[in-house]
This record gives structure tokens, C-alpha cells and sequence, in this order.
């Protein structure tokens, strides 16, 4: 998979494929039908799986207060779209032009010009252009002007509700990650930097890794199981998403256990899956009685690792 920031820096080789363009926002099953097709349609095309996607958001420039957490970051989404069979990403850096850009001036510049597409895939609710001024329909009328295919996929239900990067979003903030990997292509997963903490849970016999600099959607604050990931070794993990009211500290923190790991993290970038909630978040009246907890947690943790 090839990841590119402008569309002049772009191959030959790389376009006259088929496209599909959207925000793909956590990579999820709903997406994966789209890129299903997609690939259909570039074996057909002779040419390149092409996802143009916009980084940021356009609604972080546009309406920045109404902008939502989002589930991946860039490379993350890239390597997601990769493993579903997509050849080339293009992150386009989201600004005031491409946003005034009509619907049909999007797609004589972008969609036939810049990527020489062969054929479009979207979903039923994708729109375009400025003032999201485009639909399915406007894209229909376009690729049949341009004598391209268009194929428009019906999106996927989940207990009688289509999966959407808002749906998602919706069970994380209610701490429902399990329920979230269900909807999504891998379980969801948060990155940031390890920094110095107070070190008490390595004095209590459990160290844990800070993480900060979260740049993604925080998932409800409780104690979760997970994976830690570590110069690409996977380990599993008891993350901890909130205050530390045993400890009379109240600032909200994120926090893994690395279970197995001995080494030092700090300074380190790491990437956390999380897998299922454990418990909530509440004071206990000695550290006995949390390090008793912790064990526990651990242990759940462990299991549903398969560790």
C-alpha cells in the first residue's frame, strides 16, 4: 500500500483504478463491503484500489465546536484500509480550496484528473462538494457523463441498525468496546506517548506505562482488557482510563499494565487495543484491598487475552 499526502505527487501507475472516497473513519465492516467492491471493480479496471480521504476532517475547518473525536489517525486508518486489500491512500490535507470546490468541479478535478478513476464506489450516504452540495445521485449523473462505473453499496445492519463511524463512536463513550470490535475490521485502538507518573502502581507491584497524548477518542473511563503493542509484539494489557480516587487524585489519566513485559517504556510511543470493560472506576479503603483488585484485573485481563 502506498500512502500520499498530495495529488501531484501521485504515479501514473498509482491511478486509472477504481476509487472510493470518504473519511473511513475507524475502518469498519460497513467500509469493508465498500472496499470489497472497490477491489471487483479495479481487477476489472486493470488498475489500483484507491481510497481519497480527507485529513483532518472537513468539519474540524468548517464547524470545528460540532467536529467528533475521531476513531484513527492517519497512518493508522492507512494500514487498516491496506489490510482489507486498498492500494493507494490518498490523505488529502483538508483546506479552504478543496472545500469550496462544487460537485462538479470535485469530481472534474480529483476524481477524473488527478486520479484518472475508472470507476467510483461509495456508500448510499456519501455527498460531495461544497456545502456537501453532492449526493449519490449527483455522482450517478457524473460518472455516467464521464462513462465511468459507479456502484453504490448498501451499507451493513447490526441489530437492526447500519454500522456507522457514529454508531461506533456512541459504544465507546458508553465504555462498549467489545460490542464496538463487532462492528469494526480490528478491535479499537488508541496510540500516545509514554510519560513519568508517579510510579505507585510499580511500587505496588504493578507498573504501568502513562500514556498521554491521546489523539483519538478516549473510550468511558473503567479498567479494560487489552493488548499492548511493543516493537510489533503484542502483550496483553490492564488499561486503566480515569482518576486515581484511592489516591486522592482526580485528573483523568490513562494508564496499561503490560502484563509479562519487564523494561522500560519511557519516552516510547505505544499503541493500546482494547478488547473488554472490566469494571468501573471507585475509591478502595487501603492498598490491600486494590492490590487485591488488581490481581484480579489482571487475571480477567490474561483470559481474555488468551495469555
Amino acid at each position: 500500500m502506498q500512502l500520499f499526502r498530495k495529488l501531484e505527487d501521485i504515479p501514473a501507475g498509482f491511478t486509472a483504478g477504481a476509487v472510493s472516497i470518504g473519511n473511513f473513519d475507524g475502518v469498519h465492516r460497513g467500509h469493508a463491503r465498500i472496499i470489497e467492491q472497490l477491489q471487483r471493480r479495479a481487477i476489472e479496471a486493470n488498475g489500483p484500489a484507491v481510497v481519497f480521504t480527507f485529513d483532518p476532517h472537513p468539519v474540524r475547518l468548517l464547524r470545528p465546536e460540532a467536529a467528533p473525536p475521531p476513531l484513527t489517525w492517519t497512518q493508522r486508518k492507512a494500514s487498516l484500509l491496506a489490510e482489507l486489500g486498498v492500494n493507494v491512500v490518498v490523505a488529502y490535507p483538508t483546506d479552504e480550496t478543496l472545500l469550496s470546490l462544487s460537485p462538479d468541479e470535485f469530481f472534474a478535478r480529483i476524481v477524473l484528473k488527478s486520479l484518472n478513476a475508472r470507476a467510483v464506489v461509495e456508500g448510499p450516504n456519501f455527498f460531495f462538494g461544497k456545502d456537501r452540495g453532492g449526493d449519490v445521485g449527483t455522482l450517478r449523473r457524473l460518472c455516467e457523463t464521464a462513462d465511468i462505473h459507479c456502484d453504490v453499496v448498501e451499507p451493513i445492519k447490526v441489530e437492526g441498525a447500519f454500522i456507522s463511524s457514529s454508531r461506533i463512536r456512541n459504544l465507546l463513550k458508553e465504555g462498549l468496546v467489545a460490542a464496538a470490535a463487532t462492528m469494526l475490521t480490528q478491535p479499537y485502538r488508541i496510540r500516545g506517548m509514554v510519560t513519568h507518573g508517579a510510579a505507585r502502581g510499580a511500587k505496588l507491584g504493578f507498573p504501568t506505562a502513562n500514556i498521554a497524548a491521546v489523539d483519538t477518542l478516549l473510550p468511558l473511563r473503567g479498567v479494560y482488557a487489552g493488548r499492548a503493542y511493543i516493537d510489533d509484539r503484542a502483550w496483553p494489557a490492564a488499561i486503566h482510563i480515569g482518576p486515581n480516587p484511592t489516591f486522592q487524585e482526580e485528573g483523568l489519566k490513562v494508564e496499561a499494565h503490560v502484563i509479562g513485559f519487564d523494561g522500560s517504556l519511557y519516552d516510547r510511543p505505544l499503541e493500546v487495543d482494547f478488547l473488554d470493560r472490566l469494571r468501573d472506576i471507585h475509591a478502595f479503603e487501603s492498598t490491600a484491598e486494590l492490590t487485591a483488585q488488581l490481581t484480579n484485573d489482571i487475571a480477567q485481563a490474561r483470559q481474555i487475552c488468551g495469555a
